[in-house]
C-alpha cells in the first residue's frame, strides 16, 4: 500500500481532544489503512493557534516552543486540521522569527501535512476505494487559502464510489468561527455562519464536510440553536465510514497516482 511502512506522528489537535475524539480516531484508521504506522505523541497539547491569532505571542511562543520539543524527529506530522497544520507550517515561521527557535520550527513546518494533503500529495493516492451513497457539501476552510488542502480533499471526495459533492453559493466565504473572533464579535460571527449555512442548505446536502472541525463546530452549534437540520462530518470521517461501507476490505485498496 502507499504508506507501507511509514512512520507518522499524528498531533489530534486540541479540539479532537476536547469534542471531536471520533476525528482522531477515524484520522487514525485512515492511516493505517494506507499502511502508515501512527505515533500519537501523548505529551502533546496546542500548536500555539489561539494565543498567536489573539496577539499573545509570548504565551504563543512558550506553547509553540513545547510543540516542537514533543514533534521532535524526522517523522511527518499529519494533522487533521488544516487551521493547525497552517499554524505549524506557516504561523510558527512568523512567530518564532528573530528567535533561537526559528531552525527548529522550519525543519517541524517542513515536514507537518494536513490529512487529505498528505495522502494525496504526500503518498500519491488518487482515488478513494470503498462506497458512501450521500451528496457531500465541502467547506474550504479561511486557513486553507493558498494551500493545496481544499483541492486534496475534494479529489478525495469526489473520487468516492456513490458520493456527489454539490456546490453552493459563495464558497469562499468564511464561516464566521475565527477563533476569538466570535468571541469578541458574536453578532458578526453569527450573521456570517447564518450566511454560510443557508448557502448549504439551498443545495440540500446530505452531510456538511469539512477539514477543520472548529468550522463544523461553529455552523453545526448554530444550526442547532436555530431549529436547523445540518449534518455534519469530518473528512477523516468520511474517509472511513467509505471503507466501512464497502465492508472494509482488505483487498480494496486505494489507488495510486
Amino acid at each position: 500500500m502507499s504508506g507501507a511502512g511509514r512512520h507518522i506522528q499524528l498531533m489530534a489537535t486540541c479540539l479532537a481532544d476536547a469534542f471531536f475524539d471520533d476525528v482522531a480516531r477515524a484520522t487514525v484508521q485512515v492511516l493505517e489503512h494506507l499502511g502508515c504506522d501512527v505515533d500519537f505523541p501523548v505529551d502533546q497539547t496546542c500548536c500555539g493557534q489561539p494565543a498567536f491569532n489573539s496577539g499573545d505571542w509570548p504565551a504563543a511562543r512558550q506553547v509553540g516552543r513545547h510543540c516542537l520539543r514533543v514533534f521532535d524527529g524526522a517523522d511527518p506530522v499529519v494533522v487533521p486540521s488544516g487551521s493547525c497544520a497552517r499554524m505549524v507550517s506557516h504561523g510558527a515561521l512568523l512567530l518564532f522569527e528573530g528567535e533561537r527557535d526559528l531552525p527548529a520550527a522550519a525543519t517541524l513546518a517542513g515536514r507537518t501535512w494536513e490529512l487529505a494533503d498528505f495522502i494525496v500529495r504526500g503518498l500519491g493516492v488518487a482515488r478513494w476505494p470503498g462506497r458512501l451513497a450521500a451528496r457531500l457539501a465541502f467547506h474550504r476552510s479561511c486557513h486553507s487559502r493558498g494551500t493545496e488542502y481544499g483541492r486534496s480533499a475534494l479529489a478525495l471526495l469526489r473520487s468516492i464510489a456513490g458520493a456527489e459533492v454539490v456546490e453552493f453559493g459563495e464558497p469562499e466565504q468564511c464561516c464566521g468561527f475565527g477563533g476569538t473572533f466570535s468571541v469578541g464579535f458574536p453578532h458578526v460571527s453569527r450573521a456570517m455562519g447564518d450566511l454560510k449555512i443557508d448557502h448549504v442548505l439551498q443545495v440540500s446536502p446530505d452531510v456538511l464536510v469539512s477539514a477543520d472541525s472548529s468550522c463544523l463546530m461553529h455552523m453545526a452549534g448554530l444550526a442547532d440553536k436555530e431549529g436547523r437540520a445540518l449534518r455534519t462530518m469530518h473528512v477523516a470521517q468520511v474517509l472511513r465510514d467509505a471503507l466501512q461501507g464497502a465492508g472494509g476490505s482488505g483487498a480494496d485498496r486505494a489507488v495510486n497516482a
